[in-house]
């Protein structure tokens, strides 16, 4: 006997977080409440990353419909089910704008999921939401209430923190990685072998860190070497620059809590090959503090977005404070300054760009979507090497989470790629009092 299909009603949250939310949900039927879209509408204008989001979504939405008219089901593909647009008026029974509010979005979407309920009653309508306050909202009313499973990775715990730290390895071994600079993996790393892995080879007080090329099946030695005047304070930020620095890794990913150096090392690396890239670009998702636009910010756009990029103009600073004001590396910097050999901008600035010949720095990566992440990949052109910096733990924005954010998802997605790399940085080496508040606050 055939199960019956559900109608899974879909809030903004979820098509902001996936432009193709609509497919994604198999042979069930999709609804969608009118006042979703004139939410859309009213996000559509404007440069900030939900904006970008809310134009893909309508312009996905109309690709999908074509001439159809939505206030009757119409099939999406198929395979799939159907789709609808839910019209904005009063469930018979239960009405969450006489319970909760009135005027107020949250409360007619709900309202949306109501209206299914009593024209499908042998059927199973649920909200589908980022929001986890509209979730117990919807469910205090009866109403079935999710999140937005797709793209969750929840096998990610194993990635997040691999280990590379290999105890007991033969001292002989550990020498000839000394001696000759290689040696062959000989089956050292076990279950713990991955591509373009890192690790700690350990026998006693001795020691080598060592990195696994796939490609030939070798261990190679990794030396704490200056770069860019930043010298490596601990195995992790070694591991992190000989990935920044190999040519034959594309795409790095480094994770990390506030103060472990990540974007310090990926700009340190960045002006080490300065002469392989044209430009140089460090950005960084706008996500506007207390949850207040950055409209209501004072001064022009550059005054606007100057407190989010600050942090970037930091590093770069201390980069500059490694060396004198005559010596030639501090004069390179200013140089590339000056004619924008590199630029630090939001994200949302250089949206729609492809990129070739450039290294591309983003920051606090964790506040992308999945589908953000893959944007920002896709547009890679010749000799790009892209480098995502982030600390899943600290998401700053209120729809994504520890495992639906998009360094998560990459991380999760491209292991075990030869073109990519993963390194955790755990030890801060900000300070002894950031240490603290990261371990105990």
């Amino acid at each position: 006997m055939k199960k019956k299909t559900k109608i899974f009603v879909l809030d903004t949250s979820v098509l902001i977080h996936d432009h193709h939310a609509i497919i994604n949900f198999k042979q069930h039927d999709v609804a969608i409440p009118i006042t979703v879209l004139e939410e859309l509408d009213k996000f559509k204008s404007g440069n900030d990353t939900k904006n970008f989001s809310a134009r893909e979504v309508i312009r996905f939405i109309d690709k999908l419909v074509g001439n159809e008219r939505l206030s009757n089901w119409i099939d999406i593909e198929k395979t799939l089910g159907k789709f609808k647009i839910i019209m904005d008026h009063d469930p018979k029974t239960l009405n969450a704008e006489k319970v909760y509010a009135s005027s107020k979005n949250d409360h007619k979407i709900i309202n949306a999921a109501l209206i299914l309920q009593e024209e499908f009653p042998t059927r199973n309508v649920i909200l589908v939401t980022k929001d986890i306050n509209l979730r117990i909202k919807a469910k205090a009313l009866g109403v079935a209430a999710e999140d937005y499973e797709t793209g969750k990775v929840y096998e990610l715990k194993n990635e997040l923190a691999p280990d590379y730290i290999i105890d007991h390895v033969d001292s002989d071994l550990i020498r000839e990685v000394f001696t000759r600079g290689t040696c062959e993996e000989q089956g050292v790393l076990g279950e713990l072998k991955r591509t373009n892995g890192y690790y700690i080879l350990k026998n006693g007080k001795t020691s080598s860190l060592v990195y696994y090329n796939q490609t030939t099946g070798m261990l190679e030695r990794i030396e704490k070497e200056f770069v860019y005047g930043i010298k490596p304070k601990n195995a992790e930020q070694a591991f992190a620059f000989h990935a920044l620095t190999n040519p034959e890794i594309k795409l790095v990913a480094l994770q990390g809590v506030a103060g472990t150096g990540k974007t310090l090392l990926a700009l340190a690396a960045a002006l080490e090959q300065e002469k392989k890239f044209n430009q140089i670009i460090l950005a960084r998702p706008i996500v506007p503090l207390s949850n207040k636009e950055i409209g209501f910010l004072p001064g022009d756009a550059n005054d606007k977005i100057s407190p989010y990029m600050e942090p970037l103009w930091d590093n770069l600073k201390f980069i500059k404070a490694q060396y004198g004001e005559h010596e030639k590396k501090h004069k390179a910097i200013s140089e590339m300054e000056e004619n924008k050999k590199i630029v630090i901008t939001p994200l949302a600035f250089i949206r729609g760009r492809s990129f070739s010949n450039i290294m591309f720095i983003i920051d606090e990566a964790q506040n992308l979507t999945p589908h953000e992440i893959k944007t920002i990949i896709t547009r890679a052109g010749e000799n790009t090497k892209i480098v995502f910096t982030g600390d899943v733990h600290q998401i700053d924005t209120p729809y994504l989470d520890e495992y639906s954010n998009g360094l998560a998802y990459l991380i999760q997605k491209i292991k075990n790629q030869p073109l990519f790399a993963h390194v955790k940085l755990e030890k801060g080496e900000r300070s002894e009092l950031a240490n603290l508040a990261n371990d105990l606050l």
